[in-house]
């Protein structure tokens, strides 16, 4: 089997378990192991671990176990992805902070599981794993990497949805926000932190703050999130700029690659 083949096959196959697990199996083992352990954090992290086994088997099939860090793009500087994460998000800190009333009701276990689990895993699993094995290790290009995962990340919050208006609006930030980070990821030579700490602080602040019941959310609070993106985006390219760095996501490689 050609190298580029059976990286598709692998990745497509181990994400597409990852997903019919998870979407029909995770809430009832949560509870299921919350009965044992009786520790919603502790029973969180153990669900998001057991239905991503098909994406570690994948990855075992494809690396030996001490490059998987290195795959996914977690071998990369912890501290430089949550301070360049911090910086970007500021505009959402600062700005809800000033708008909105703080979130009295929020929770440790809240934080973990809608911000820190949520962010560590749905980066690892769809951008270090489902875009990153695919962009890195084929001929496909950014926009065909990122497209199925984006798609089944929109997918994935619509049951925030209350009407079809609102159902669209999800899709399009999620869907949207997916190729967002997945160009972060690239752009900060693989970094898998810092869209991880991105989504986490963004995730954060807007619980911190009750910017909304939803990834849609209001006019008022999607200024500062699109100041935020806006920041990140400016940021990353006047960094790379100053470093005389060259840019990875060209229209050289939008829609194939000339090698993999």
């Amino acid at each position: 089997m050609k190298r580029e083949t059976k990286f598709i096959l692998f990745t497509v196959f181990g994400f597409l378990f990852y997903a019919i697990i998870s979407s029909k199996y995770f809430a009832s083992l949560y509870v299921h192991l919350d009965g044992f352990i009786d520790s919603g954090i502790v029973s969180y992290l153990l669900t998001y671990l057991v239905v991503g086994i098909p994406i570690f088997g994948a990855l075992l099939l494809l690396y030996s176990l001490r490059d998987i860090p290195s795959s996914v793009g977690l071998e990369k500087n912890l501290s430089q992805g949550m301070l360049v994460a911090f910086v970007f998000t500021l505009p959402m800190l600062l700005g809800y902070a000033l708008s909105f009333s703080f979130n009295s009701e929020i929770t440790s276990h809240s934080i973990f599981v809608g911000s820190i689990f949520a962010a560590f895993f749905e980066e690892l699993y769809f951008r270090g794993f489902l875009f990153g094995l695919i962009f890195r290790n084929t001929k496909l290009g950014f926009i065909p990497s990122i497209f199925f995962g984006a798609v089944i990340f929109g997918l994935g919050h619509l049951h925030q949805s209350t009407d079809l208006m609102t159902l669209i609006g999800i899709f399009l930030v999620t869907g949207l926000g997916a190729a967002f980070f997945a160009w972060l990821y690239v752009e900060w030579n693989y970094n898998l932190w810092v869209p991880i700490g991105l989504h986490l602080f963004m995730n954060l602040h807007w619980s911190l703050f009750s910017a909304g019941d939803n990834a849609l959310g209001g006019a008022t609070a999607n200024i500062y999130r699109l100041i935020t993106i806006f920041l990140a985006i400016s940021g990353t390219i006047a960094y790379k700029k100053s470093k005389k760095m060259s840019f990875e996501i060209t229209k050289r490689n939008v829609w194939m690659r000339a090698h993999s």
